[in-house]
């Protein structure tokens, strides 16, 4: 929802204002802002976090500034361009991006891109049937969120728990950050520079089980996800994803040539902050 901010004007020139610095009427407007719902609601934040319990998160609408730090070769090279350009257009100087969840920070992605780039997005996607190829229009302003069963047993700091059913162990998790998320890709691309097996399943469980039937120790944790039976692996991942809130960014649609009706996520290819 923008805000036209009558009382928060920005400065552009940087400087301090002061009641007798005359300053240039084209430096005098408004940046407008907006509340962005985030899709956990604020109950997965520990106490301590700023988004502790708070539904959204005002964000500014993206300036030159900010096309800017999207195009930059080297924050480009690091991965890190959205990253800055979110750090960029929250208005809360407390909260970091990189401790954000996964979920929230994808509704801030696809605010930011609908304010700064409009609501149509066009990509290609292709028939999980035939496998053609076509081009799809996207709105991105009819984006859901989904959000966690009503019945989601968490704790006051933001875990939750879900019972193994060939275990029976009962497992507290937590939901990714940014940084987590950062990290994994960091480990998976360190495991296949060195040629060695990939373990992406078993990381990201490593990750997110904070305790087993109440026992934290790292070591231990680590040894059972190792051995986890396959049924209790494949049940725990499913079940975190139906408790991980997140934008919905499922689209279905009509294939061209074999009109097979496909449900597919919207992909995120390198138009979609640079587009044509």
């Amino acid at each position: 929802m923008p805000r036209n901010n009558e009382d928060r004007f920005e400065n552009l020139s940087g400087a301090e204002e002061t009641p007798t610095q005359n300053v240039n009427p084209l430096l005098n407007f408004v940046i407008p802002t907006e509340f962005v719902e985030l899709p956990t609601k604020g109950k997965f934040y520990p106490l301590e976090h700023p988004l502790h319990n708070v539904e959204t998160i005002e964000i500014k609408y993206m300036t030159a500034k900010e096309t800017d730090l999207l195009t930059s070769t080297s924050l480009l090279k690091k991965g890190i361009a959205i990253d800055r350009m979110l750090q960029n257009i929250i208005v809360d100087g407390e909260i970091r991006v990189e401790d954000l969840f996964v979920g929230d920070k994808n509704a801030l992605i696809m605010a930011a891109r609908v304010s700064g780039f409009g609501e149509e997005y066009e990509a290609a996607v292709s028939c999980l049937s035939c496998a053609n190829s076509s081009r799809q229009n996207f709105d991105l302003s009819d984006m859901k969120v989904k959000e966690s069963p009503e019945n989601t047993d968490f704790s006051e700091n933001g875990t939750f728990f879900i019972t193994l059913p060939q275990t029976n162990v009962n497992a507290e998790c937590r939901l990714l950050t940014s940084s987590d998320e950062k990290k994994l890709m960091a480990m998976s691309e360190k495991k296949q520079k060195l040629k060695l097996a990939e373990t992406n399943l078993t990381d990201q469980l490593k990750f997110f089980i904070v305790s087993l039937n109440g026992v934290t120790d790292r070591s231990v944790v680590d040894e059972f996800v190792d051995l986890m039976p396959a049924s209790d692996s494949n049940f725990l991942r499913k079940k975190y994803e139906e408790f991980r809130p997140d934008v919905d960014l499922s689209y279905v649609y009509e294939c061209e040539s074999c009109s097979a009706v496909n449900n597919v996520e919207i992909p995120f290819t390198t138009t979609f902050f640079w587009p044509r």
